[in-house]
């Protein structure tokens, strides 16, 4: 299989900005790694969408869409545990 594009959406982006910095590089290399695997295991499958999963990263969460007609990861959420489903 191919390798997945990686996009993100303008409120991951924003999200980014607001997160710790000891977590950033770990978080990015999570995403990174959805290229290759974008239904690493522990990735669970959010309840009520076809197509949009989440994994954790320590206390934080990612939140992105598969959309694999077009090969593309959609990276739409990156928050803390306490903030992501608000």
């Amino acid at each position: 299989m191919d390798s997945l594009q990686i996009e993100f959406a303008r409120s991951a982006t924003k999200d980014l900005r607001g997160i710790d910095r000891q977590w950033l590089p770990k978080i990015i290399s999570a995403i990174e790694s959805l290229s290759e695997n974008p239904r690493p295991s522990g990735c669970k499958k959010l309840v009520g969408s076809e197509h949009t999963y989440r994994i954790r990263i320590g206390d934080y969460r990612v939140i992105y869409d598969i959309q694999d007609h077009k090969l593309v990861v959609y990276v739409v959420r990156i928050r803390h545990r306490r903030d992501v489903y608000r």
